[in-house]
């Protein structure tokens, strides 16, 4: 099963819509969002095309597509009005055979480690930096950047997975980066 992975997205319909133009392209079977949708947070400036009520409207038309961890930005509030639960700190995935533990970042980064035995993946947002990094006892940790406010002159872009492959993309589709998990 195909998955794109996205972050960030801090309540840009631009980009929201964009991200979305990439999801249809990609066929992916679903859309894991890593947090921080609707909010900007009061460190970012606000993002290009900041409309939140957009984004709810866009992301609810695809609830049954999406599935999300809680990002630092997110509050019961934003979950009264997404149509799909946006409140699990984390998500357990499996690819090629390892084990992915999907979470915002705020909480568990490579810092703050969640339960992680040997060989399993980090997976995180928060950072607004795409990252695909070995750490630890064959560990990986693997960041799709952010949707609409990238950082450290990165891409707006995001991360399939598929069959144990991962790709990074700018929303318009170019591969930057490549990896086999």
């Amino acid at each position: 099963m195909k998955l794109m992975i996205a972050s960030d997205i801090h309540g840009s319909a631009t980009y929201c819509r964009q991200m979305l133009a990439a999801f249809e392209r990609e066929q992916a079977a679903r859309l894991l969002l890593l947090g921080d949708i609707l909010y900007h947070g009061p460190r970012n400036d606000l993002p290009d095309g900041y409309a939140p009520k957009e984004v709810i409207e866009l992301l609810n038309a695809r609830k049954q597509q999406i599935f999300c961890v809680r990002g630092n930005c997110d509050t019961e509030v934003d979950q009264m009005v997404l149509a799909f639960p946006i409140l699990a700190d984390y998500c357990l995935l499996e690819s090629g055979g390892r084990l992915i533990y999907a979470t915002h970042g705020h909480r568990y980064n490579t810092k703050e480690l969640p339960p992680l035995q040997p060989g399993d993946i980090l997976l995180h947002g928060h950072t607004h930096v795409p990252a695909w990094e070995h750490f630890g006892q064959n560990n990986l940790y693997l960041n799709p950047g952010s949707v609409s406010i990238p950082k450290e002159a990165s891409a707006h872009g995001y991360m399939t997975l598929e069959n144990g492959n991962a790709l990074w993309k700018e929303l318009g589709g170019a591969v930057y980066h490549s990896m086999v998990l």
